[in-house]
C-alpha cells in the first residue's frame, strides 16, 4: 500500500500499513513485558539528522538485550528511508518528522522464561509530525528545572545507554516534579545523588565559561548530546564530561537540556532558585545558533511558529 495524503503508513515487520491499521499483539513483548528498544530521530526541513548514528545506537541496544530485528543496520536505514519519502507528501513544507524505532523480542510466552518468544523480533517504524508546541515558550523564557523524588534506575540494574520503551520510572519523576511546578521539566539524579539525565533527554551547564555535562556512567549517550559537544568544540568553548550535584545546577550561569525534538531547551530556574540573572545565557543562544546554522533551520522559530 502507499501513503495517501491524509493517512501515514507505517512499517510492522516487513509489511507498509496504513497508519490507521498499524498493530502489534496485545501478547507482544513490547506490552507484555516492557521488553522494547527504542529510537527516536527527527527531520530538519525534511532532511534526517543524524539517522545513521542513531540506527548504529538502536543496533548496540539490539545486541545488549540479545534481540535480532532480522534486518542488518543498512536494511534498516533503507526501509526507514523509503518509510519516510512515502509519508513526506503528508506534512507541510515548514514542518518536520519524527522518525520512530520500536523493537520488540516478539509474542512473550507466559511462563518460567521471559526471554522465549512465539514469533520473530516485532520492528515497527513510524512518523509523526514534530509537534514542538509544548517546549515552543521555553526557548525564550527558559523552564523551570525540578529533582523529583525518584531516582535513576542504577546502570547496575539497566545500563541508560540502553534506549528502551519502558519509561515508567520517567514518567512517575514527572508526575511528582509537576506537584511543584505544571510545567516543570525533572533532573532526575542518581543513587548517589548525582545528576543524571532528563525523562527524554541530557542535561548540561555553563559555569565560569566552562560546558559541563554528566559522563554517560549515569545516563544515556545522547545524539543531540554529542551534537552540543561537537558544536562547543567548534566555537571553543572548554568542555567537562564530569559529575554534577544540584549545588552546581543552582550555582550555574546557565542550564540547559538537550533531546532530538527541540535540541536545546533553556532552563532559567532550578528547584525555584533562579540559574544565573534569571534569563536564557549567552552560551546556550550561541550553541542553539550554531545548531541552527548546522541544519538550515531556524530552530526557535520553527517550535514558536507552532503556537
Amino acid at each position: 500500500m502507499t501513503a495517501s495524503n491524509t493517512e501515514r503508513n507505517v512499517y510492522l515487520s516487513g509489511t507498509l500499513v496504513p497508519e490507521s491499521q498499524a498493530k502489534i499483539s496485545i501478547f507482544d513483548s513490547a506490552v507484555m513485558l516492557g521488553d522494547c528498544v527504542t529510537e527516536s530521530t527527527r527531520t530538519f526541513a525534511h532532511k534526517p539528522f543524524k539517522l545513521g548514528e542513531h540506527i548504529a545506537r538502536l543496533y548496540r541496544s539490539l545486541k545488549v538485550a540479545r534481540i535480532d530485528p532480522g534486518l542488518s543496520p543498512e536494511e534498516m536505514l533503507a526501509v526507514t528511508l523509503d518509510l519516510l519519502q512515502q509519508n513526506l507528501q503528508t506534512i507541510d513544507h515548514g514542518d518536520d518528522f519524527w522518525i520512530v524505532h520500536n523493537i520488540s523480542r516478539g509474542l512473550a510466552v507466559a511462563g518460567p522464561d521471559p526471554t522465549v518468544a512465539q514469533s520473530a523480533a516485532t520492528v515497527m517504524i513510524h512518523n509523526s509530525m514534530m509537534d514542538l508546541t509544548g517546549w515552543a515558550e521555553f526557548f525564550a523564557q527558559g523552564c523551570h528545572a525540578v529533582t523529583p523524588m525518584s531516582r535513576a534506575i542504577p546502570s547496575q540494574s539497566l545500563d541508560a545507554r540502553i534506549k528502551n520503551r519502558s519509561r515508567m520510572n520517567y514518567t512517575l519523576a514527572e508526575v511528582e516534579v509537576k506537584l511543584v511546578d505544571e510545567k516543570a521539566q525533572s533532573v532526575l539524579l542518581d543513587i548517589h545523588g548525582n545528576v543524571s539525565e532528563n525523562k527524554g533527554g541530557n542535561v548540561f551547564i555553563v559555569s565560569d565559561g566552562v560546558l559541563k555535562t554528566p559522563s554517560t556512567s549515569n545516563c544515556l549517550a545522547g545524539v543531540s548530546r554529542a551534537t552540543v559537544l561537537e558544536l562547543a568544540l567548534e566555537l571553543n568553548i572548554t568542555c567537562e564530561e564530569t559529575s554534577l550535584q544540584p549545588y552546581d545546577l543552582y550555582t550555574a550561569d546557565e542550564l540547559f537540556f538537550t533531546s532530538t525534538p527541540y535540541c536545546i531547551m533553556p532552563a532559567t530556574k532550578f528547584n525555584g532558585l533562579p540559574v544565573g540573572n534569571g534569563e536564557v545565557g549567552a552560551i546556550t543562544r550561541k550553541i542553539l545558533a550554531a545548531w541552527s546554522e548546522l541544519v538550515g533551520v531556524d530552530i526557535q522559530g520553527q517550535a514558536e511558529a507552532q503556537l
